[in-house]
């Protein structure tokens, strides 16, 4: 039988702000769960690929892994979004060290390089692909660019060997999510404008056996896989998304991005294709919700963020700066809660009129209902001072420059 529910994964409340971990490890057809904000996958000789023993197929995730590694680094990278009010916020003073934990294509670390002399950037990134433009802007930069290969959650062990251990660190970047690099590489499989295999891992090349998109759509129960599209891509469709999944994969296997996206669009008549709009009021596919949902799962992005702000919590010296970028609601809460001081386990404050709104916009689909939280105020954490009561958007002018870093937020603060 396919994965059962209570196998996989344990549920939080949706409606509370809570996010869901499905951390799956496979001996035969038993597979344990961790809670949320669960490190599962941070030894690699524990991670093992999804298997199902009734599965028809068993995509073979591992020699995907390989298919983009010898991309070249001279790739145009993504536009900075928010690069003005980073460089702002950040305040970098000349000699400072700066921590971008995010390197990407490099925009935001380029740009402070260039605006701040004198200054050592550490270069953090889990993508090796992202790693090699760290390492080519090194030697642009000698002895200041100092390139780091991991994830958040290795992220403090990783900086002992170049010296920095806690409050050592004057100002910290971290935007969240997944790189227009990533999204423009049709081999790695996040994009499903563009035909690639089913992967969506950020770091496949240094973890092979780690499950990719095509090994949760084929070994997850049709619940389950309900549940993970829910509460990553906030997908009010999701039961019937994730039966038309299921029923398609009983009759052959699906392992490439746009299988995936065509099996969800089957799922709706031919004039819902389209009829969601994005930010700009563009027609957003009706996929777009599912491969966000399985991109976060795989990634296991959300506990990944929390250890993430938690290490720049750490690292960051009293007076330290912290600049958070974030591009979906899910990342954005965990932001906004983890800067006011909120216990990230427990259910967030929200009034009956917040609620309210909240639950309205979910019903318009839209993707964000941060801003019927945003007036709550008064509450303040004991590790930071925000340097903004509100989030901090893109420009009209940015957003038509830079249409990606449309759903672009930053949130900065000081450490205590």
């Amino acid at each position: 039988m396919p994965l059962q529910l209570a196998e996989c994964f344990q549920m939080t409340s949706f409606s509370h702000g809570l996010f869901l971990s499905l951390r799956l490890a496979c001996r035969g057809t038993r597979r344990t769960h961790k809670c949320a904000y669960s490190t599962s996958w941070r030894k690699p000789n524990q991670i093992q690929r999804f298997c199902s023993s009734s599965s028809p197929f068993t995509p073979d995730c591992q020699s995907r892994s390989t298919e983009h590694s010898s991309l070249s680094a001279d790739q145009e990278p993504h536009t900075p979004v928010l690069l003005k009010e980073v460089l702002q916020f950040t305040d970098i003073k000349p000699g400072q060290v700066v921590l971008d934990m995010t390197f990407g294509g490099g925009g935001h670390s380029k740009a402070i390089l260039r605006s701040v002399p004198g200054v050592t950037l550490v270069a953090v990134d889990r993508d090796p692909v992202a790693f090699g433009f760290a390492q080519q802007l090194a030697e642009e930069y000698p002895g200041q660019v100092k390139p780091v290969l991991g994830r958040f959650s290795e992220l403090k062990d990783l900086l002992v060997g170049l010296g920095l251990g806690n409050r050592s660190v004057d100002a910290a970047l971290l935007d969240a999510g997944c790189s227009s690099m990533q999204m423009d590489m049709a081999e790695r499989g996040f994009s499903l404008r563009k035909d690639g295999p089913l992967d969506m891992r950020m770091d496949g090349d240094r973890y092979p056996g780690m499950p990719c998109a095509a090994d949760a759509v084929s070994a997850l129960d049709q619940r389950a896989l309900a549940c993970v599209l829910a509460a990553y891509g906030e997908e009010q469709h999701a039961k019937k998304i994730a039966a038309a999944i299921v029923q398609a994969r009983s009759l052959y296997p699906i392992s490439r991005t746009q299988q995936l996206a065509s099996i969800v669009a089957g799922a709706f008549p031919a004039s819902a294709l389209y009829a969601r709009r994005d930010r700009l009021q563009r027609p957003s596919h009706v996929a777009t919700k599912t491969f966000q949902a399985l991109r976060i799962f795989v990634n296991d992005e959300l506990n990944e963020l929390v250890a993430g702000l938690q290490a720049a919590q750490d690292l960051l010296r009293p007076g330290g700066r912290l600049c958070v970028l974030t591009f979906h609601s899910l990342e954005d809460r965990i932001a906004k809660r983890f800067l006011r001081g909120e216990d990230l386990s427990a259910p967030p404050r929200r009034s009956i009129r917040q609620r309210a709104r909240a639950h309205l916009q979910r019903k318009l689909e839209e993707e964000d209902d941060d801003d019927a939280e945003e007036e709550e105020g008064g509450r303040e954490s004991v590790h930071w001072v925000r340097l903004q009561r509100k989030v901090v958007l893109p420009s009209k002018e940015e957003v038509e420059e830079n249409p990606r870093g449309r759903s672009a937020k930053l949130r900065a603060a000081v450490r205590r």
